[in-house]
């Protein structure tokens, strides 16, 4: 960080500091620009429908959130420094919502206090493959995207002795975006006959692309005839930063391109179908535009080693078939077979797609609405605690 972003962290700590302690009661926190899908959705109805004003962090100098003019949302920009972790320490707030896993595992720890923090999931997948041991442990409240999450989080707790946090059926308000968006852009078939693939490989050693074979797939896509978009996670982008341009270099005369802005939603709504591994883009698809996933079989996507101390089947692997099917890395050319499979199939998929979302995600199309009235909730409930504490 630059030592003028510095300067302005510390600055902009201050001056969230200097604010009345009323307006600053309902914070939220971002480490990026990413974090507005999953958190967007919740302020603007606090702040639109229930008239509440809030206070919006972020890590992130370039996040556009600084940019908005809104009355009742006071924008800081704190960096990820020094200034981060102090502001962490010591933010005095009724309710603090995150989609930051982790607190109090590392650096950045719960303040000294009484604030009530409220995780929001950015993924849809599973809680104890994916994300590391304790990953949640330190939230007081919890909104869980499906059924899964409940029962993963009462099984962990169970499992090693934690005191039992509130758990709220919320639901997921970047699927709730997608299919709004959907709505308004319905498929076509392309013009040209060609099918259309969305390639959206996770990162790290489940990642296709990553592996030595995945040049080698985007080969044979290519090869085939498909019109192919590859999405790589921000994270490939910087272990490898050649890689976006060795890979237009190479394909860039077919119909191939890179993308590597997330937010970026044209391609997706243009495909056929997406090529994934165990990233969770692959059931934001599936279930926001009811169309088919190939799973690339590669390694599980493991960050707790404990996982299955838990007993359960995370979400993210025990739906792939029923989202459309697994190949095998060794076999790359049956690859080719599945997407005609698939291709033939896809309208087939939206009835059935549609049952498991409606099985696996909570308040779909009002998450936000749901989300929203429970930080009001938990604001004030804590404000009236803290209050009677200080009265006694």
């Amino acid at each position: 960080m630059s030592l003028k972003d510095a300067f302005a962290a510390w600055s902009s700590m201050r001056t969230f500091d200097r604010l009345p302690r009323e307006d600053r009661g309902i914070v939220f926190y971002a480490e990026g620009r990413a974090d507005w899908p999953h958190l967007g959705p919740i302020v603007n109805e606090l702040t639109a429908s229930l008239g509440r004003s809030i206070c919006y962090v972020t890590s992130d100098a370039t996040d556009p959130v600084l940019s908005l003019d809104d009355p009742r949302i006071r924008t800081f920009f704190i960096g990820a420094g020094a200034a981060r972790t102090a502001f962490f320490k010591v933010v005095d707030a009724d309710v603090v919502v995150m989609t930051l896993p982790d607190l109090e595992s590392f650096h950045l720890k719960r303040s000294v206090h009484p604030v009530h923090y409220v995780y929001v999931f950015h993924s849809m997948v599973s809680t104890h493959m994916i994300y590391r041991k304790g990953a949640f442990d330190a939230y007081d409240t919890v909104f869980c995207v499906g059924p899964h999450h409940v029962a993963e989080i009462r099984r962990t707790e169970e499992s090693y002795g934690l005191p039992p946090k509130e758990l709220v059926e919320h639901g997921y308000g970047r699927l709730d975006a997608i299919l709004r968006t959907s709505a308004e852009h319905p498929w076509a078939a392309a013009q040209d006959g060609m099918t259309r693939i969305v390639l959206a490989p996770s990162w790290g050693a489940c990642s296709f692309i990553e592996a030595p074979y995945g040049q080698e797939l985007v080969q044979l896509l290519v090869d085939a005839g498909h019109s192919v978009v590859l999405r790589l996670h921000p994270m490939t982008v910087r272990r490898f930063p050649k890689l976006a341009t060795t890979l237009a270099q190479r394909f860039g005369d077919r119909s191939f391109r890179v993308e590597t802005d997330m937010n970026a939603q044209q391609s997706l709504h243009e495909s056929d179908l997406m090529i994934s591994d165990w990233s969770g883009a692959a059931l934001e698809y599936a279930f926001g535009l009811e169309r088919p996933v190939l799973f690339v079989d590669t390694p599980k996507k493991i960050n707790n080693p404990e996982y299955e101390r838990v007993g359960l089947v995370p979400l993210e692997e025990s739906v792939r078939e029923e989202l459309g099917g697994i190949v095998d890395p060794g076999d790359l050319r049956a690859v080719l077979d599945r997407i005609d499979d698939l291709s033939a199939r896809r309208e087939g998929f939206r009835p059935l797609l549609r049952e498991a979302r409606a099985r696996h995600v909570y308040n779909v199309g009002r998450s936000a609405t749901v989300g929203a009235s429970h930080v009001a909730l938990v604001a004030d409930r804590t404000r009236e605690r803290v209050t009677a504490n200080v009265a006694t």
